[in-house]
């Protein structure tokens, strides 16, 4: 793994920024989201993202290069919907493998380009495995809370798919992020820790939660500390909480995790809380003024940013957090 254990104890490590919000500025239009093989398709393909990896990979080159160049350590890779449960609504199941392997490849390659030209700075792909449109935990039935729209052995198989792609494109590590059911992580990390029996292998794992109100719970009813438990019986190389708040509603959740945790501990937050129009509206300078304080309290080893983040949040964030030494593993539990 090129040494990141190592250097997860040298200094902070910089996860890249937003991905979303970076697509918006080129104002792509369906025809950005089609090729050869897609010009027939049925159903419009505007909004599905992750598939302009690969009808428009020079797109998604350049916002992983602007990261790099911004400071990060660690991008992941374009692929948060890109299980074939995400991609039923485009009616693109078949399309999972060639998604995620290219998106992994094109990462990749911009990782290993930076690599060459600052070899004292290692680049790290990150596997982007989002949380899917469907809990196992929770009934989306009011009226029958026993019905489960999908089952773990679903989640498990449509995981694996992905996690196979990413690997076999070139992921350094596997991100199981934005968790708002702990029972569909939980499926990720077993297919993920199967593929690592199967293949003799050990893959890097890092997990990341959500808390989505005040009420510092995942949205199927885990407080922190339950969600850290429910998922430490692997050797992971951090676990951390992104989305859904912003950096200063999150650091009471951080504080636990990093105060009950031996693990690595990694924040990316949004870029503070949307606005009416679904907008965020902190700036780089607002948002490295909130996670200073992760940094004095010494709470964090990896940091980033999430929703409404762009590079310049990230350069911003990569020069303050230079500045500061690494949360000490040793010192906590």
């Amino acid at each position: 793994m090129n040494n990141i254990l190592d250097l997860l104890q040298e200094r902070i490590l910089i996860l890249d920024g937003a991905m979303g919000t970076m697509i918006q500025r080129y104002k792509l239009e369906e025809k950005d989201f089609r090729n050869e093989e897609l010009k027939d398709h049925p159903i419009n393909l505007k909004g599905n993202n992750d598939l302009l990896s690969v009808t428009r990979p020079d797109v998604i080159k350049e916002i992983h290069a602007q990261y790099f160049e911004a400071g990060a350590d660690i991008i992941e890779t374009n692929t948060f919907g890109s299980t074939w449960i995400a991609q039923e609504d485009y009616k693109l199941e078949n399309w999972v493998y060639k998604i995620n392997y290219e998106s992994a490849k094109i990462a990749k390659e911009v990782a290993d380009a930076f690599t060459k030209k600052e070899p004292h700075k290692p680049r790290f792909v990150a596997g982007s495995m989002g949380p899917t449109n469907r809990l196992a935990s929770m009934s989306p039935d009011v009226n029958d809370p026993g019905y489960r729209a999908i089952t773990f052995d679903q989640l498990k198989e449509a995981f694996g798919e992905q996690a196979k792609a990413l690997l076999d494109g070139g992921a350094d590590i596997l991100l199981v992020e934005t968790i708002t059911d702990t029972l569909n992580s939980k499926a990720a990390l077993m297919a993920i820790d199967e593929i690592a029996e199967d293949r003799g292998t050990r893959i890097p794992i890092m997990v990341s939660g959500t808390i989505t109100d005040a009420s510092g719970r995942i949205l199927s009813g885990q407080n922190t500390e339950a969600f850290l438990i429910s998922i430490s019986h692997l050797d992971l190389l951090s676990v951390g909480l992104n989305c859904a708040l912003g950096a200063r509603e999150l650091k009471p959740y951080l504080q636990t995790l990093s105060t009950k945790s031996d693990f690595n501990i990694s924040a990316h937050p949004n870029a503070g809380l949307p606005n009416e129009f679904g907008e965020y509206d902190e700036t780089p300078e607002d948002m490295v003024g909130q996670i200073k304080e992760f940094l004095d309290e010494g709470l964090i080893n990896i940091v980033g940013g999430c929703c409404g983040t762009t590079p310049d949040h990230i350069k911003a964030i990569a020069d303050l957090a230079s500045k500061y030494q690494p949360r000490d593993k040793e010192h906590t539990v």
